[in-house]
């Protein structure tokens, strides 16, 4: 990364969730005038608001949207709930289409009274039914897989392998990956699948923050960038290769840190991005 472009902050995204105490419209006021560029937002942040209305006000502000979060959780073993979320899903791409978002990430999901694999089939299908409207509305859909120790309930795609082969398999310049390093930075085979999604054309986001040792909550004890394990530089480097021009999207799930002063967490967040990604 340039010093002009981590001076001007000129790809720096950050996700509403990760000042969660701030509305959407002081989170847009603060990071506008920090000099962020972007901002992901979360469908919570626009309850009982005019997606219109908050499009309008980003803009304003002068901030770019990089996506909406989030859609997905597609497996159940009762039918009901697979048609109902595959809905839910196209109320998603009906919002991201309403607040100008170019992209859908999506969680892809997991159910416990069924094996992973009937899951990941159900997730698979899911995408497929959606992929329609998605495209139509110009809205891409982005698989991000999650850590292993969600596979019970939040998602059967854990592994970037694992999102890869799907992307590949559903082939569609409108499905691709969301690369979060808190949920693949342990991947021996992370360097090659992160080529693999350049070569495919598929890197559709790249999602940062740092895993605290020890972690406290295995959730919601999510780090700044460069006060844990994770070598978000290296990682980052490996992403650049592959020609990504997209945002560095700082996503961070912190009770510590939603539980302080939130200008002083956003000030950290800029000077950590400027060090450590």
């Amino acid at each position: 990364m340039s010093a002009k472009m981590l001076n001007d902050l000129s790809r720096l995204c950050i996700h509403t969730i990760t000042t969660k105490p701030w509305s959407i419209e002081e989170a847009a006021i603060h990071y506008s005038k920090a000099g962020v560029k972007g901002i992901s937002v979360w469908r919570d942040a626009l309850h009982n608001r005019s997606i219109r209305g908050v499009a309008t006000m980003l803009r304003e502000h002068d901030l770019k949207v990089v996506s909406l979060c989030r859609g997905g959780f597609f497996p159940a073993l009762d039918l009901q709930k697979r048609i109902n979320q595959i809905d839910e899903n196209k109320r998603a791409i009906e919002e991201a289409h309403e607040l100008g978002a170019p992209l859908v990430v999506l969680v892809c999901g997991s159910d416990t009274e069924q094996s992973l694999e009937d899951s990941r089939k159900q997730i698979r299908d899911g995408i497929e039914a959606i992929v329609g409207e998605a495209a139509a509305a110009g809205v891409r859909l982005a698989i991000e897989p999650l850590h292993p120790m969600y596979a019970d309930t939040r998602s059967a795609i854990n592994t970037l392998a694992q999102a890869n082969a799907l992307a590949e398999v559903i082939n569609s310049p409108t499905v691709g990956v969301a690369i979060d390093v808190y949920h693949v930075w342990w991947d021996p085979t992370l360097e090659f699948e992160i080529k693999r999604s350049g070569e495919n054309r598929h890197l559709f986001a790249f999602h940062i923050c740092d895993w605290n040792v020890p972690t406290t909550d295995l959730l919601n004890d999510r780090g700044i960038m460069g006060e844990g394990c994770i070598p978000v530089n290296k990682i980052r480097s490996w992403v650049e290769a592959t020609g990504f021009e997209g945002f560095y999207e700082v996503e961070i799930f912190s009770n510590k840190y939603w539980q302080q002063d939130q200008s002083e967490f956003l000030k950290k967040i800029i000077k950590a991005y400027k060090e450590n990604s």
